[in-house]
């Protein structure tokens, strides 16, 4: 396929001798050959588009999303749900290990990676932690990686065994493999469903301190800093989670976190309605944590912005609050409303970071190079409604959330997706 991109603005500050100019872009069999002010002279057939105020960066990278298969299709497949990260702008998303059987064996990895081989969208898979993700013994690791995985985890759950955290770092270094730790004290969660504070007690419900995630947190830095390797911490919450990852960071411990984009955006005061599409693991917190966690990700101690995109089953959300399962999905929404928060340059810059963490190689937007674009309109203002769901599950806090800009589409794996 060829296709030319008429006046795309480029978003694109590592190259600035193109940050924000205008150009054609004309793309042959997935390779980005031309770029000028003016290209008119193309093969017959070429997909021309020209939207107005098109803009484009390199495609979007989420650290981490869920689906369903094996075992949970019900919630969603892998193919649609690729193409659901490919509408909403992202050419590449790192799968959390959520599976029936989890993924704990290289063979189970390879099956992954083929399902997906002929999406646009491409999918790097995480591998269990332990094996059946029960904390007993190590998954393997070592095979898991040489088969495609960029990291290991027990998703959502915490590490309760420090020694097992102990010997995957250390294990891990032989292989530079990178290790996550969810940030929650079980203990201390109890049966905490939302937020420990004003909002938990007026409505009735147990609550989960910030010191759950905080606990956690400086024991699994305290391993780091004994141990050495890479750790990687995903959806903190916090104001405190913040604080002492930037000093971890500042004693040069490799850890990295991410947050997750609802975590930006919405408060327990959200809560007020016992509404479950709003139950979310980590749970929303409070306007000063939200604060400091935007703040977290201007100056770097965040590393990553992730729409922890978990689709979840109508009946798993429809029940009683303390009994419904955690989780939104984010996908759809996860520019819209990241453009809501920050400048349109911070917007970009947060959904184009990870790839080098996880060992995969950044895309450029040069001539010789693969197409691996996202098309964007950023100023379009309109609201997220069950229509603009993708999803085979439909549970979203967005809905009826202002959102500020659109996707267009992308173009990766010589596919375009519009």
């Amino acid at each position: 396929m060829n296709i030319l991109l008429k006046s795309a603005k480029i978003v694109s500050p590592e190259n600035s001798a193109l940050h924000l100019k205008k150009r054609d872009i004309f793309i042959k069999k997935g390779i980005i050959e031309k770029i000028a002010a003016s290209i008119d002279n193309i093969p017959s057939g070429t997909k021309i588009i020209d939207h107005k105020n098109l803009h484009i960066s390199i495609g979007w990278f989420d650290t981490g999303v869920s689906f369903g298969e094996p075992g949970h299709e019900e919630r969603e497949t892998i193919e649609n749900g690729l193409l659901v990260a490919a509408k909403s702008g992202f050419t590449n998303v790192v799968l959390n290990p959520t599976t029936t059987p989890v993924p704990d064996t290289s063979s189970d990895i390879v099956f992954l990676i083929e399902r997906a081989k002929s999406s646009a969208t491409q999918l790097h898979p995480l591998g269990s932690l332990s094996k059946n993700a029960k904390e007993v013994d190590l998954a393997e690791l070592f095979d898991m990686q040489n088969a495609g995985a960029v990291g290991f985890y027990d998703f959502k759950s915490q590490i309760t065994n420090p020694n097992l955290l102990k010997i995957a770092l250390l294990y891990a270094q032989s292989f530079n493999g990178l290790i996550f730790s969810f940030p929650e004290d079980i203990q201390i969660k109890g049966k905490g469903v939302v937020n420990e504070g004003a909002m938990s007690t007026s409505l009735g419900l147990k609550g989960i301190p910030g010191l759950a995630e905080e606990l956690q947190i400086s024991r699994d830095l305290f391993i780091l800093e004994y141990t050495g390797g890479k750790l990687h911490i995903p959806t903190i919450s916090t104001a405190n989670s913040v604080k002492l990852i930037s000093a971890a960071k500042k004693r040069g411990l490799d850890v990295s976190c991410s947050v997750a984009i609802h975590n930006l955006l919405f408060t327990d005061d959200s809560l007020s309605h016992f509404d479950t599409a709003f139950k979310v693991s980590p749970p929303l917190r409070t306007k000063s944590d939200t604060k400091a966690l935007i703040k977290g990700l201007r100056d770097g101690t965040i590393d990553f912005v992730t729409s922890d995109h978990v689709p979840l089953d109508v009946e798993e959300k429809r029940l009683e609050f303390d009994n419904a399962l955690d989780g939104t999905i984010g996908l759809e929404s996860a520019f819209g409303s990241l453009n809501q928060i920050f400048e349109l340059e911070e917007t970009i810059q947060f959904l184009t970071k990870g790839w080098e963490r996880f060992n995969i190689e950044k895309p450029k937007i040069e001539t010789g190079n693969p197409a691996c674009l996202t098309l964007f309109e950023p100023n379009e203002e309109w609201d997220f409604t069950a229509n603009d769901i993708g999803s085979t599950s439909k549970n979203s806090m967005f809905l009826n959330a202002a959102q500020k800009g659109k996707v267009l589409g992308t173009i990766s794996n010589n596919i375009l997706t519009l």
